[in-house]
């Protein structure tokens, strides 16, 4: 059984930083061949696709909204992978989820295999 675990949620005002982690565990997971990826569902929204990064590091894909200020990142020796957010504005809350998918790199939610529970992550003005 494959679990995720996403961390480093939280208030933040307008402006601020957060680094979520999410960290991943599974008898038979091997970390380095799924892609990464996050995605957020804001209140009343449909979830959406933020960032995703293969299983060397590379490639890495943005949404447009996240080009500037988000950073995706892996850690294979840790079985973690990162989303550092600078410059968070209001819109960015939500509650952010990772996902792995095997071998191919998605920018939409259905390929993805296994998905962790979300982080909470609010922006006040």
């Amino acid at each position: 059984q494959v679990q995720l675990v996403e961390s480093g949620g939280g208030l933040v005002q307008a402006g601020g930083s957060l680094r979520l982690s999410c960290a991943a565990s599974g008898r038979t997971f091997t970390f380095h061949n799924y892609a990464m990826g996050w995605f957020r569902r804001a209140p009343g929204k449909e979830r959406e696709f933020v960032a995703t990064i293969g299983g060397s590091g590379v490639p890495t894909y943005y949404a447009n909204f996240a080009k500037a200020r988000f950073t995706i990142s892996r850690d294979n020796a840790q079985n973690t992978v990162y989303l550092q957010m600078n410059n968070l504005q209001p819109e960015d809350t939500a509650i952010y989820y990772c996902a792995a998918d095997y071998s191919t790199i998605p920018r939409t939610a259905e390929p993805y295999d296994y998905w962790g529970q979300g982080t909470q992550v609010t922006v006040s003005a």
